[in-house]
């Protein structure tokens, strides 16, 4: 299959875009990629080539998920020909439930599955469906594959994924479900060529970003990690709460009179970083402040990743290595410092140098264990599982 992939990753405000290429010995390589931000409001598309340099710019008025995706399908079709150039579009979806350990190519029946998810992923889901429909309607012939941000938890063990509530609302999928496995799966699959003698030990990685989770994995499987039912437990986040006591919803339904809707939208779009901050959900921004309530809000990011790294390596029975990813994660190195620093009782020792570097071992040579820094690349993941998938379907 030598066909390019797309790759789609459709946000609330936004639709980044990347195609992969396949080189003669099966790689991917990035190409060309780009964006549409502003949906729903100023929109623009924008587009570049596999060095950075732009290859469009344009305005679209007003456009919805449907006519941003018809933008990128009416550029592709000056570029390709028409959308038969593609082997495949692959999607990032956050949320596949119980049914979805895997991904899947994309039929009317997985849809319905994914729209019945909504609830449990309100920021996202709707919009990476609404990608899917849209590329149905403009590329009717082209496969799609959904790629799951909670397939890679799916291996965890059932205590791991269970909550203390009756066995009937377990039963109706109410569970720890994970997220950012897409991230944690390219780490996995990175870090085996990086450090190959670790990559089979007990590791704890640290996606921190706008979004936030820590999972803890054991010979490359998912052992446990902080977000659970939905993407807004664990760490606190850009404007996610992180853990919250559930005894907080019910006081401020009962108390403070709060509708249901008021609530989603406080505990989703106004806390956090933000929150509590009272500034901005970027960690450049508060880093950059003198603001007690900046510095205040740096202070419970850090105290929480300090809080999870021990409860996951209690949960490992141990630690080899600790991996940092994200946009936080690989660019805020004074973060990283902190957050290795406080883990000292476990053994780690921060090289300073090699951590302003950027790494990707950040830790002294003797330390055990060790710390690194590896980018991420989700799309890069789910164009191989596209790949993967659309051969398998062709035998």
């Amino acid at each position: 299959m030598r066909k390019p992939i797309l790759v789609l990753n459709a946000g609330s405000s936004s639709i980044k875009f990347s195609v992969f290429e396949a080189a003669v010995d099966h790689s991917l390589s990035a190409g060309v990629h780009g964006q549409v931000e502003g949906i729903g409001a100023s929109a623009r598309f924008e587009a570049f080539d596999a060095a950075g340099g732009k290859l469009a710019a344009r305005p679209i008025a007003h456009a919805s998920h449907e006519e941003a995706i018809a933008a990128v399908h009416e550029w592709f079709s000056t570029h390709i020909g028409s959308e038969a150039g593609f082997a495949g579009i692959g999607h990032r979806i956050v949320h596949g439930g119980m049914a979805y350990a895997k991904p899947v190519l994309v039929t009317e029946q997985v849809i319905a599955d994914l729209e019945a998810l909504i609830p449990l992923a309100p920021l996202h889901q709707p919009h990476q469906i609404a990608a899917i429909r849209a590329v149905s309607s403009v590329a009717p012939n082209v496969q799609q594959v959904a790629c799951f941000d909670t397939a890679f938890h799916r291996v965890q063990p059932p205590i791991a994924q269970a909550f203390a509530l009756p066995r009937e609302l377990t039963a109706k999928g109410v569970r720890r479900y994970g997220f950012h496995g897409l991230s944690y799966e390219y780490i996995v699959s990175t870090f085996s060529q990086i450090a190959p003698q670790l990559s089979a030990g007990k590791l704890v990685i640290a996606h921190l970003g706008n979004g936030a989770s820590m999972c803890a994995v054991d010979n490359g499987c998912s052992l446990a990690t902080t977000m659970g039912f939905t993407a807004i437990d664990g760490l606190p986040m850009g404007t996610r709460t992180g853990a919250l006591d559930p005894g907080v919803i019910l006081y401020l339904l009962q108390q403070e009179k709060m509708t249901a809707d008021a609530i989603e939208h406080l505990i989703y779009e106004r806390s956090g970083l933000l929150g509590v901050s009272g500034l901005s959900s970027d960690m450049r921004t508060l880093l950059a402040s003198d603001l007690p309530a900046a510095k205040e809000a740096v202070d419970l990011f850090i105290y929480r990743i300090g809080r999870e790294l021990g409860s996951l390596v209690a949960a490992l029975g141990g630690l080899d290595a600790v991996i940092f990813t994200g946009g936080i994660g690989e660019h805020a190195a004074v973060i990283r410092a902190r957050a290795c620093r406080d883990a000292g009782w476990l053994g780690i020792r921060l090289d300073e140098e090699a951590n302003a570097e950027g790494g990707p071992l950040i830790s002294t040579l003797g330390s055990r264990p060790s710390a690194w820094v590896i980018p991420t690349d989700e799309n890069l993941i789910v164009a191989r599982h596209t790949r993967r998938l659309l051969e398998r379907s062709a035998r």
